[in-house]
This record gives C-alpha cells, sequence and structure tokens, in this order.
C-alpha cells in the first residue's frame, strides 16, 4: 500500500481562514499583540522549548495560542513534536500518522519518517488512518502557527521536520510510559514540544456543570442542573475560573499525579488532560534520572469564549503555557 502524501487542511475555511494572505496576517497581528509583561512578569520571548496552546477556531482561541508561540524558541530545532487529544476516534494509547506532509494554507509541513518508525519499533504505537487524520483538529489548528514561527528562523526548504502523535483515553500508567518513551526526545535540545489541549468546556451540552462554592478550595463541588436559577456569590464564570486555575496550579506542581488528583476532585474537562499529563511524565522522568534542572510550566495566558451566567450557558477556556528544560550542567 502506497504511503498518502498530504494530509489536506480540513478545518480550513471553518474553523480559520483558508486564504494564505488573510490567515499570514492574522497571525501576525495576534503574536504582535502579545506584550512583554504581564502582571508585572516579563512574557518571555523565544525561550521555551515545550508550550501548551489550544485549539479552538481561531476567531476564539487564536489570540490566546500566540502568547505560547512568542515563547517558543525553534532557532536550533530539527524536529517539532506536536501532541494532540483525539476527540473522535477511540484509542487507549498513541498514534502516528500514515501522511508524508500536512499542508496547511502557508505551505506545507514535513513529517519525520525516521523518528516515527524508532517510536513504531518500541510497538507503543498505533497508525492514525488517513480519515482519523483529517477529522482530528486538535493537531491541525496548530499547523499555521508552526509554519508561521519556523518561517521566521527557516526558509521553508531548512524547515524541521513534524513528529504529530495523536494521544488516545489513555490511563495514568499508559501516560507514565509513553513518558519514558518520549523522555530522551525531550532532553534533546533540538527538539521542540507543542502539546493542544483547551481547557474547561462548561455547560448543559458538554454534560459538565460543575460549580464550586468557594473559589478559593476544591472541596464542596457540586453539579448544577438546568432548573437552577440565579446563581451568584461566586457567578459560574468565576467558578470556572477558579477550575481552570486551580488545574494551572496542579500542572504548575510538576508532579503529574497532582495533575491527576486535581483533576478527579474538580472534573474539569481538560481535553488535552492525556497530551499534558504525557508531557509531565517525560519531564518528571528527566528529573529523576538527573538530566533536567526542576522545570514547570508556567502559564501566561487564560481566557474563555464567553462568560457564563445561566446554567443553560456555555463556554470553553483556552491557556499558554511554557516550559524552559535546562540540562543539568
Amino acid at each position: 500500500m502506497s504511503q498518502p502524501l498530504k494530509r489536506k487542511p480540513t478545518h480550513a475555511g471553518s474553523w480559520y481562514s483558508a486564504d494564505a494572505r488573510t490567515l499570514s496576517a492574522e497571525l501576525d497581528t495576534w503574536l504582535s499583540n502579545v506584550p512583554n509583561s504581564a502582571n508585572g512578569n516579563d512574557i518571555p520571548r523565544k525561550a521555551a522549548r515545550i508550550i501548551i496552546g489550544p485549539h479552538a477556531g481561531y476567531s476564539y482561541s487564536g489570540p490566546t495560542a500566540a502568547w505560547a508561540y512568542t515563547a517558543l524558541d525553534v532557532s536550533k530545532a530539527k524536529r517539532v513534536f506536536l501532541l494532540g487529544p483525539s476527540h473522535h476516534f477511540y484509542l487507549t494509547n498513541c498514534a502516528l500518522s500514515e501522511f508524508a506532509y500536512y499542508s496547511t494554507p502557508l505551505g506545507d509541513l514535513m513529517l519525520d519518517q525516521d523518528v516515527m518508525a524508532k517510536l513504531y519499533e518500541t510497538r507503543h504505537f498505533s497508525t492514525m488512518k488517513p480519515k482519523t487524520d483529517e477529522d482530528e483538529h486538535s493537531m491541525e489548528l496548530h499547523l499555521p502557527y508552526i509554519y508561521k514561527i519556523l518561517s521566521k528562523s527557516f526558509t521553508p526548504d531548512n524547515f524541521p521536520t513534524l513528529i504529530p502523535i495523536l494521544v488516545g483515553n489513555t490511563s495514568p500508567e499508559v501516560e507514565a510510559e509513553f513518558g519514558k518513551i518520549l523522555a530522551p526526545y525531550f532532553e534533546d535540545p533540538e527538539n521542540v514540544f507543542i502539546v493542544s489541549s483547551d481547557f474547561a468546556h462548561w455547560g448543559l451540552r458538554f454534560s459538565y456543570t460543575n460549580y464550586l462554592p468557594n473559589t478559593s478550595a476544591e472541596n464542596g463541588i457540586r453539579t448544577l442542573k438546568a432548573s437552577d436559577k440565579g446563581v451568584e456569590n461566586p457567578k459560574i464564570y468565576e467558578s470556572i475560573d477558579a477550575i481552570d486555575k486551580m488545574t494551572m496550579e496542579a500542572i504548575r506542581t510538576g508532579e503529574h499525579k497532582t495533575f491527576l488528583r486535581s483533576l478527579r476532585k474538580t472534573g474539569n474537562t481538560v481535553c488535552g488532560r492525556h497530551p499534558i499529563g504525557i508531557a509531565m511524565a517525560a519531564i518528571e522522568q528527566l528529573q529523576r534520572d538527573g538530566k533536567i534542572v526542576d522545570n514547570r510550566f508556567e502559564f501566561i495566558q487564560y481566557s474563555r469564549s464567553s462568560n457564563c451566567v445561566e446554567v443553560s450557558d456555555s463556554s470553553v477556556s483556552y491557556v499558554s503555557a511554557y516550559s524552559v528544560i535546562e540540562p543539568k550542567s
């Protein structure tokens, strides 16, 4: 069976612009709008090898994603690993693509067949069928940003290669195993990692209406019903904000188990929890092995698609975060 050549940008024209000139200008605007500092802290420029960014339609999450990509340093990169959650296809491990290229309205990104072959040799990876690959949006929504950021440091003929990894509904043990497999790639300074995730999906349509009466504690969470009216003190969107920030704080600890424990307590519907879990497990493995200094994710931007005030409302949350991997001297 011959290998399919190019994955089409199937969400272009709906989730983001299919016109190259329009899309490029939007990305440039969002990137240029990221300030040098926020809340008294400097926003890093080209400092990180790992970022977390959202994957909603660009009208919702495009400006937030720009903060993560501003922090990403690709100047020494030879490979870009992209970890995204599977929304439509059920699997309990991770899967690799059959395509040779991923197309974007801006140009094509070449997949790294050598690295993928080595990953297949571990016997832990499945294969995405082309339809599964093209149906999934979690990685595609990052591709224009990847192309844009790479074009600032390389000519298209010399772009680093791409390794997209679709992450399924992985157990904590499986996440730890994939963390071990990918740890050497995280350690390598010639690799950068992009982790795709939105945060809270709140509303009846997402089957998630958890509410935190006390926004300073995880205890006391209850589920709002459609019949609940006049929810105040805190407002629903303030509760969502608090739950998301508890999740961020759990990630910031750098402890995979703490992150999982927080998700169990809050029920937060972080769709990229499994890719995040694998990244955290990989970093923890490198720290246990004494390969890197104590690195944590830092969150630099947070937004929501809307502010929910009634149970009938809904929203999705978006974050940008980064981690600087520093080898021990």
